[in-house]
């Protein structure tokens, strides 16, 4: 028997208001949840600036300190959080096995998985190229740098016409890049954004080529209906064209849908695999909410308590 494999109850993978929710919960019920941060500790909310909507905070709250209140709580309730990435999962039998870093090797009763989910890019030479160097998927963490400057941004969805709009305080102008003729964001977001008189839109259009040698120098947008193109110079360019669940290494036991999103059984956590659950964006793609991935976590808890309870485990 291998000495190296430490064994654990509750495992918890992911470490943003689902994860952290779960480690809550499942720490009160005594189940000694182990949490792994994985990549992005606090998740997407870290890359948030202003949180106005999660109940509780009359104020508001910016997402990485959110995040802080979310794992001291977790931790003071005796939750073991650590820092490291899931890279490799055995689910075939019991109990199931998770490898951290590639390294260290986990044996786990019930697993939550609580993944979330990861910025999508356009897939252009120009954009990897030059990401870091005035391209970015997060205009909240990086539109700071771009104050009184021109910049584009790609997107029609809510993040999108968010991340637009934080950027026009910041930037003198900001194209914004939409590929049909119309968005799709909620209609309060479209109507602060077509009033907002340094918000520049194109329609019918998408990015053709992000132009510059060692920094973003310009962005050539091509309209889809006349195939003419002109190009507009820009400093910063943010994508913001929607999220891929992070699923990737569970894709061979679990359910997922064609966009890789993890199936529930409606109403629960509960995955095809009886003991692994899963809760927050990587398996929703609806709300996609902090405050529903944190009820989700809760619900995945539960879930775990439940089966580790039918199976004499707590």
């Amino acid at each position: 028997m291998d000495t190296n494999v430490e064994k654990v109850h509750c495992l918890i993978i992911g470490s943003g208001p689902a994860g952290y929710t779960a480690a809550v919960y499942a720490a009160r019920a005594n189940m000694k949840p182990v949490l792994y941060q994985g990549i992005q500790p606090g998740g997407q909310l870290t890359i948030t600036t202003e949180v106005e909507n999660y109940p509780g905070y009359p104020d508001g709250i910016q997402g990485p300190e959110m995040m802080v209140h979310f794992e001291k709580q977790a931790a003071r309730m005796g939750a073991d959080i650590r820092y490291g990435l899931a890279t490799k999962v055995d689910f075939s039998k019991k109990p199931f096995k998770v490898w951290i870093d590639e390294e260290k090797e986990m044996e786990a009763d019930a697993v939550i998985i609580a993944t979330g989910a990861s910025a999508k890019w356009l897939g252009l030479e120009s954009e990897q190229r030059l990401n870091g160097f005035g391209v970015s998927a997060c205009a909240v963490c990086d539109g700071f740098f771009f104050r009184g400057k021109e910049v584009a941004i790609v997107g029609a969805g809510d993040t999108a016409a968010e991340e637009a709009l934080y950027l026009s305080k910041l930037c003198t102008t900001v194209h914004m890049i939409i590929r049909r003729d119309t968005m799709r964001a909620s209609k309060v977001m479209q109507e602060r954004v077509q009033q907002t008189p340094n918000i520049k839109i194109y329609w019918n259009s998408e990015t053709d080529e992000i132009l510059g040698e060692n920094k973003t120098e310009a962005v050539r947008i091509k309209n889809v209906k006349t195939g003419e193109t002109q190009t507009v110079p820009i400093s910063g360019f943010f994508v913001a064209i929607g999220h891929q669940p992070n699923s990737d290494i569970f894709k061979d036991f679990i359910d997922m849908d064609e966009a890789g999103y993890i199936k529930t059984i409606p109403g629960t956590s509960k995955t095809n695999v009886e003991g692994v659950f899963a809760a927050g964006d990587v398996q929703d793609k609806i709300y996609r909410q902090a405050v529903t991935a944190a009820g989700s976590g809760c619900m995945a808890a539960l879930d775990a308590e439940r089966y580790l309870s039918a199976i004499g485990h707590v």
